[in-house]
C-alpha cells in the first residue's frame, strides 16, 4: 500500500512538473519565438520571473488560502486578499520590467528605425498581466476544490464501506441466541426419541454457524450458499414451532449462481418467524424466492400477531427493518425496490424485495 501511495505521489508531482512546462511553453515561449525580431535577454528575465510569480501563487492559494480561507467559510477575506495579491503581483512585475529598462529595450527591439526618444506608457494597470494572474488564481481554486471533493468522496465511501461491515457484524449479533440455544436444546429431545433427525438437525445448526462465522467475512458470497443458509435457518425453526403453522416454501431449484451480499435476505425470513406465529391460534408462513434474467425477489408474508407493548420484541421489527433498509442503501444504492405492505383486509405483512445482481 505505501508502495502504491509513493508511485500516486510520484506520478502526482511528474503531472504537475509537465503540465507547467506546457504552459510556460505555450503562454511564455511559443509566442515571443514568432515574433521576426531578437528580443533583449532581459525580457527572457522578465518570462522567469513571471513563470516562477505564477508557480508561487497558484500553489499558495491552492495550499493555503482556499483550505484556510475559503473552505472554512471565510469567503470575503479570501476573494480581498485573491485580488490584492493579483494587483500586488502586477505592480511588482511593472516595476521589474522598469527596473531592467524593459520597455525602452523591446521598443528598440520592435523598432530599431525609430530615432525619437523613448517615452514610456502611463498605464497604471496591465490587463493582460492582470488576466494572467487572476487566470491562475482562478485555475488553483478550481483545482483545490476538486481535489476536496475527491478527497471527501473517498472519506464517504470508506466511512460508508466501514458503516457496511458494522451493521453486518450488528446483524450477525441480532441473529436472535434464543434461535441457537433453543434449537440446541430441540435436538438434545430430539436425540431420545429420533437419533437420524438429531444428527442431521445438527449437521445443519452447524453449517449455519460456519455461514456466520466465515462467509459474513466477505463482502460477497454465492447465491446458493445464500439460499442454503436460508433453508437451514427455516428447517430448523420448524424443529421449535407447532404444527398449527404452515410454513409455504418456495425456491427455485435451478437458480443461476451469481454474488449476493451475504445474510441480506435473514432479516425478512426471521421476521416472519420472529412476529408471525401465534401459540394459540393457527397461523401461514410464506417465503418464496426465485430469480429472473438478473433479478433476485424475495417475497414473505405472514400474520400480523399482536405483542405485549412492554415485550422487547414489540419494537425488534421496526429497529431490524430500519437496520436492513440502511444496509441495502449502502449496497445496493438505486438497484433494489423494497415494498411492504401491513394494511390490508387479510391483516397480514407482506415483503416484496427486488435486487439487480448485475
Amino acid at each position: 500500500m505505501n508502495q502504491g501511495l509513493k508511485l500516486h505521489k510520484s506520478i502526482s508531482i511528474l503531472i504537475h512538473i509537465l503540465a507547467w512546462i506546457l504552459i510556460g511553453a505555450v503562454l511564455f515561449l511559443l509566442g515571443p519565438l514568432s515574433w521576426n525580431t531578437t528580443l533583449p535577454v532581459e525580457f527572457w528575465y522578465r518570462q522567469l520571473t513571471l513563470i516562477t510569480l505564477l508557480v508561487g501563487l497558484f500553489y499558495a492559494n491552492k495550499d493555503v488560502f482556499v483550505p484556510k480561507l475559503l473552505f472554512e467559510g471565510k469567503i470575503w477575506p479570501f476573494l480581498l486578499l485573491i485580488l490584492g495579491l493579483c494587483f500586488s503581483l502586477m505592480f511588482a512585475m511593472e516595476y521589474f520590467e522598469n527596473l531592467l529598462h524593459l520597455p525602452e529595450l523591446m521598443h528598440k527591439a520592435f523598432h530599431p528605425e525609430d530615432d525619437q526618444p523613448f517615452k514610456p506608457k502611463r498605464d497604471y494597470i496591465n490587463v493582460f498581466m492582470l488576466l494572467v494572474l487572476f487566470l491562475a488564481a482562478g485555475i488553483s481554486t478550481s483545482v483545490a476544490a476538486v481535489q476536496k471533493w475527491q478527497t471527501d468522496e473517498a472519506l464517504r465511501r470508506q466511512l460508508d464501506q466501514q458503516r457496511i461491515s458494522s451493521e453486518l457484524s450488528y446483524l450477525k449479533a441480532q441473529i436472535n441466541p434464543h434461535f441457537f440455544f433453543n434449537t440446541l436444546n430441540n435436538i438434545y429431545s430430539l436425540t431420545s426419541i429420533d437419533v437420524e433427525s438429531a444428527r442431521i438437525a445438527l449437521h445443519k445448526l452447524s453449517r449455519m454457524m460456519r455461514y456466520v462465522l466465515y462467509e459474513t467475512e466477505k463482502d460477497q458470497t454465492l447465491l446458493s450458499k445464500e439460499i442454503g443458509f436460508i433453508k437451514d435457518f427455516i428447517e430448523l425453526m420448524k424443529l421449535r414451532i407447532s404444527e398449527k403453522v404452515k410454513i409455504e416454501l418456495e425456491i427455485d431449484e435451478k437458480m443461476e449462481d451469481r454474488v449476493v451480499a451475504p445474510m441480506l435476505l435473514l432479516p425478512f425470513v426471521e421476521n416472519c418467524f420472529k412476529h408471525g406465529i401465534s401459540s394459540r391460534q393457527p397461523g401461514t408462513i410464506s417465503i418464496k424466492i426465485h430469480t429472473q434474467e438478473n433479478t433476485l425477489t424475495l417475497e414473505t408474508s405472514n400474520k400480523i400477531v399482536p405483542k405485549n407493548m412492554g415485550s422487547p420484541e414489540s419494537s425488534q421489527r421496526g429497529i431490524g427493518l430500519a437496520n436492513t433498509k440502511r444496509r441495502l442503501s449502502l449496497l445496493y444504492h438505486k438497484k433494489h425496490e423494497l415494498a411492504i405492505d401491513d394494511q390490508n383486509p387479510e391483516n397480514e405483512y407482506r415483503v416484496t424485495l427486488k435486487i439487480n445482481l448485475a
